[in-house]
């Protein structure tokens, strides 16, 4: 041991605040299960790895100065007996100790010595050491904090809520729905004692709707479920109001104005977390062929799984596919010791590009695929551990209102935030940007059947949703339903199709018949293709399980261009419909979605968020005044921005001229920057998002994009033939898509890859026809 000057004024103790991560390097995943271990910073609590090969540790002195370390190796006692797991009762973190199950070989380190071991009883050396190894590993914050995200709490109307007179009820009028004669899921109105039976829930629990009809007769909003409340005071509570789950502080205090006692009350049902939780355990993905084989496992350079972190396979399945494409492998791979060396951020766990080189180290290097010891020889086989990137996790989702949750999440939807999240990031330099490979050009055409006159529009779209015809065919005894298996080919013709609507023609002047479609402008390099497996019915999200064939190996999309306007076609005059979009930010309250409208408007090739934008700025009046709407405003710089209601215009406070002033320090014009205030409720760090996301040129068609050098940059292109081979393919077994289960098949060569999540083997057999998304690459020959 040796002393060192650098003890003194070089190292902190944390407080229970702060983010320390002690458990895996923050730029690759090697933890302090491998020798030699991890390099903790007694100053800034970064986690470095000592790799001879990447030196994150030694990156780290070099760029901050900060000497001193406390390197952590941590190794196991004795080899647990392996059991199966524990059957999860209720979405909680339970902290177990690690004191009888690892041991924790430590030891301080100064980079600015030469790496010198020193000695860890010098000055105030002993109390950081303690403080570090006790202190909450800032995974296990972020974990915690995600849990906590996705808990229930208390809202306005159940904090104010107000009843009417009180009265007992008999017990008899609870033995069932006060409008038919079920008996179980029931719940009680907590304003007037009204006892209705709740909506399907998860696992196939009946339920007729009762409950919300009461609602939108009486707007009584507040309702507890009958046999989940217990003698602590707890229930379920549902406000129809904010349509969520909450807490009721007064529980006990409600339920005595109808003469129940909350001390006496046994719970007697499963709770709805307990549904969803029990719901979930029963969605597997089978690892055997249909003659019972096990599926051969495989390891090495992109062979490794990623592992759940609760609820996280939506994450994964979607990580595996674009990380199975060359666009993403080049950029974040090869870069990754460059782009650390240079990275200006503090934190590389608060760097999005760090993250993402760190995944594509971590599943490309082949590092973590390694095989496990096998413990029993005749019923096992070698598994691997994979990666957990739960700082990624915890990057992407921050700010998030659902993926900064431990909530199930849409696969497709998460894909989309995804490469909006790369776009914002790559904006200063665009031609790195991983998801021009997405990208390509839609038109849409439109004509009038009685004055023949038309309309384009272009834009530019990183995927395309399909329909699915679905077509029963018998119901079983479980209730499940068969349907018609349907082509991959016959879904893309109907998108492609021409198909009518009632339209109001601007040249006629009054409501027509016109023909719409949708067509490829241009083709991108990789083709994502959503198939919208889900609807509701009767307020439950329920999945439609038709198979789609693919009959071939290669699909050619050259019927499906668009040839854009023809000499002896006459464009129908523009609308002035200034005002309408700008009912969208002034409302604080949105009008109920008619989803049959909505469907016939995702018929016909439009985004979901802009249909469901254009049926809210026209009033709900229908898919053809919808569709008038979108048309005109297809060219709105902020069409795809999330639908917010704010406050109304009367009530909208100027911006503060601090803010504008640190937005036009960035090169920004006064009148942009006022637009991005207004347009996020000047909200600082969301406009800086707004103008970085948005043309520069507002009268520009979403279809192109300025450069540095004022040149127009299209995406993809027109060449023919427009072939493709399928890449990969997500896959959700499950009912709805707040349960279930996501796995991913990627092509490797010749064969097909199962990536389900850290395990990882060969499918011989890959049920193409189960996919919810489709990515597909285009063959250049």
């Amino acid at each position: 041991m040796e002393s060192c000057p650098h003890v003194f004024g070089h190292c902190k103790l944390p407080s229970a605040f702060t983010q320390v991560y002690k458990e895996e390097c923050t730029q690759c995943f090697d933890s302090q299960d491998l020798a030699p271990g991890i390099d903790v910073c007694l100053t800034c609590f970064n986690a470095g790895c000592n790799n001879s090969e990447r030196h994150h540790a030694q990156n780290h002195y070099e760029k901050t100065n900060h000497p001193l370390v406390l390197n952590i190796h941590r190794l196991i006692k004795d080899k647990p007996k392996r059991e199966p797991p524990q059957k999860i009762s209720k979405l909680a973190i339970i902290p177990e100790s690690d004191k009888d199950k690892y041991e924790f070989i430590t030891h301080i380190k100064c980079y600015a010595c030469g790496g010198i071991e020193v000695d860890r009883t010098s000055g105030d050396l002993p109390a950081v050491i303690d403080a570090v190894m006790t202190s909450m590993s800032a995974a296990k914050q972020s974990e915690i904090k995600a849990w906590e995200e996705g808990n229930i709490v208390i809202c306005d109307h159940t904090r104010d809520l107000v009843q009417e007179q009180s009265r007992a009820l008999e017990s008899q009028s609870l033995a069932h729905c006060n409008n038919c004669d079920l008996k179980e899921n029931l719940w009680l109105c907590l304003v007037c004692g009204n006892l209705g039976c709740g909506r399907q829930q998860y696992g196939g629990l009946g339920g007729n709707g009762h409950g919300l009809a009461h609602y939108n007769l009486t707007k009584h909003s507040i309702s507890c479920k009958l046999g989940t409340i217990t003698p602590e005071g707890t229930a379920d509570i549902y406000c129809y109001e904010c349509d969520e789950s909450r807490l009721d502080p007064y529980l006990d205090k409600h339920l005595a104005n109808f003469g129940i006692n909350v001390s006496s009350q046994q719970k007697t049902e499963k709770s709805m977390t307990e549904l969803q939780i029990e719901q979930n355990q029963l969605f597997g993905w089978s690892m055997e062929t249909k003659d019972g084989k096990k599926l051969e496992p495989l390891f090495g350079p992109g062979y490794t799984g990623i592992k759940n972190l609760g609820n996280s396979c939506y994450m994964a399945s979607v990580l595996q596919s674009v990380f199975s494409l060359d666009a993403f492998q080049q950029r974040y791979y090869p870069t990754a010791t460059e782009h650390h060396k240079q990275c200006t951020q503090d934190n590389p766990a608060n760097c999005i590009q760090c993250q993402l080189s760190k995944l594509a180290d971590g599943l490309l290097s082949g590092r973590y695929s390694q095989p496990t010891q096998i413990i029993d020889a005749e019923n096992e086989q070698p598994e691997q551990d994979g990666v957990a990137p739960g700082m990624f996790k915890t990057l992407i989702g921050k700010g998030h209102d659902e993926f900064s949750t431990m909530r199930q999440q849409d696969a497709f939807e998460f894909f989309q935030y995804l490469v909006t999240t790369i776009e914002r990031k790559e904006h200063s330099n665009p031609a790195n940007d991983p998801t021009n490979i997405f990208k390509f050009t839609i038109q849409r055409r439109l004509q009038c059947v009685e004055c023949n006159r038309v309309r384009y529009k272009d834009s530019t779209e990183s995927s395309i949703s399909i329909s699915v015809p679905a077509n029963k065919i018998e119901t079983n005894e479980n209730n499940e339903t068969k349907y018609e298996p349907v082509t991959f080919e016959k879904c893309l013709q109907l998108f492609a199709a021409d198909s009518a609507v009632e339209y109001t023609c601007p040249a006629c002047n009054k409501k027509t018949i016109a023909m719409t479609n949708t067509r490829f402008l241009t083709f991108p390099e990789v083709l994502v293709v959503h198939t919208r497996r889900f609807e509701e019915e009767n307020w439950v999200p329920r999945k439609i399980v038709v198979p789609i064939l693919f009959e071939q190996d290669c699909y050619t999309f050259d019927e499906y261009i668009a040839h854009g306007r023809q000499d002896n076609e006459e464009l129908l005059p523009e609308e002035s419909t200034a005002g309408l979009y700008t009912l969208i930010h002034i409302m604080y309250i949105w009008p109920a979605i008619n989803e049959s409208d909505l469907n016939k408007l995702l018929e016909m090739g439009f985004p979901e968020n802009r249909c469901r934008k254009a049926l809210i700025a026209t009033g709900n009046n229908g898919a053809d005044q919808a569709m008038n709407w979108l048309f005109e405003h297809l060219d709105d710089a902020d069409i795809d921005a999330p639908i917010l209601g704010s406050a109304s215009v009367s009530n909208a406070q100027e911006p503060s001229e601090g803010d504008v002033s640190t937005l036009m320090a960035m090169g920004f014009s006064e009148t942009r920057v006022r637009k991005a205030l207004s347009e996020t409720c000047n909200n600082i760090e969301r406009a800086v998002e707004w103008l970085f996301s948005h043309p520069e040129d507002e009268s520009d068609s979403l279809s192109v994009q300025v450069d540095g050098n004022n040149t127009i940059k299209t995406f993809g292109d027109s060449t023919l033939p427009a072939e493709y081979q399928l890449q990969s393919f997500i896959s959700h077994k499950g009912t709805s898509v707040h349960c279930g289960h996501y796995v991913v098949h990627v092509r490797k060569g010749e064969k097909w890859v199962l990536f389900n999540d850290n395990n990882v083997v060969e499918d011989p057999q890959p049920p193409l026809e189960e996919a919810y998304v489709y990515i597909l690459m285009r063959v250049r020959r």
